[in-house]
């Protein structure tokens, strides 16, 4: 079996790291990506992701936007597209706006293995602290 890759677009790259360094330890490859505007070369060069972790508050662009990029290529309408911010008050617009799953920063490292498992196996996520 392969291992699971994740995609991270977060611009804050303390938070690219740590989320990095997690998903490492649960045996999850991911492509750390800072700038938004790599996305569509991303999504052009890109032959499979498994989860992506999307923060909501980019420059120039937001997370919901780049929720509407990824969906609209069908190769990752049964990728689990997850909303992680600190503004946890964004909750219920994540679930409107079709995000799968909801972790609020910072991630807790004792929960984040369960968490991420149930994300992996399509369960739905949606814990705000």
């Amino acid at each position: 079996m392969t291992q699971p890759h994740a995609l991270i677009i977060d611009d804050n790259s303390k938070n690219l790291g740590v989320l990095s360094r997690m998903l490492a330890k649960q045996g999850v490859t991911c492509t750390e990506m800072q700038n938004p505007a790599q996305l569509e070369a991303f999504m052009a060069n890109t032959p499979h992701i498994d989860v992506a972790f999307i923060d909501l508050e980019l420059p120039n662009i937001s997370g919901y936007e780049i929720l509407n990029l990824l969906r609209s290529d069908g190769r990752f309408d049964n990728v689990p597209l997850v909303a992680y911010t600190v503004h946890i008050s964004e909750i219920n617009t994540a679930l409107k706006e079709g995000f799968h799953s909801f972790l609020g920063k910072p991630l807790d490292a004792t929960r984040f293995p369960d968490q991420l498992q149930r994300i992996l196996r399509g369960e739905q996520v949606w814990e705000a602290a």
